[in-house]
């Protein structure tokens, strides 16, 4: 059940980086996090569902076009954390980024997220 819970929370945070238009991605992120969650990206350490969404809208208007965020694994939840991996590639074989996030659930909703990019590199033909 609390695996269950924590990928319905994961796939509606990955949602919001496919969203149709900006302007849902504070509801689909308001859906999977808590309003003090803790984000620590590639840049340091963030909160609130605000500074997520800076880091998702940032993303998803990538240089190369508008990419495709996907969950690439199960999600594994061992105990109170959940990991997950996930693949970012943009349009045309553009440059791809995959990573491994680590989550922290509360109430239902990501409280804490952290990210662990991996390298950018160009989509298999």
């Amino acid at each position: 059940m609390q695996e269950e819970t924590a990928r319905s929370a994961i796939d509606t945070f990955i949602s919001a980086f496919n969203a149709s238009d900006d302007s849902y991605v504070t509801g689909l992120l308001s859906q999977a996090l808590t309003s003090d969650v803790v984000f620590w990206g590639p840049l340091g350490r963030s909160e609130g569902i605000e500074a997520v969404e800076r880091f998702v809208l940032d993303i998803r208007r990538h240089p190369a076009g508008t990419g495709t965020m996907v969950r690439c694994s199960a999600v594994d939840m061992p105990d109170e954390w959940a990991r997950y991996q996930w693949v970012f590639t943009t349009p045309d074989g553009g440059p791809r980024l995959a990573g491994t996030d680590v989550v922290h659930l509360r109430r239902s909703l990501i409280d804490q997220v952290i990210v662990f990019a991996g390298e950018i590199e160009p989509s298999a033909p």
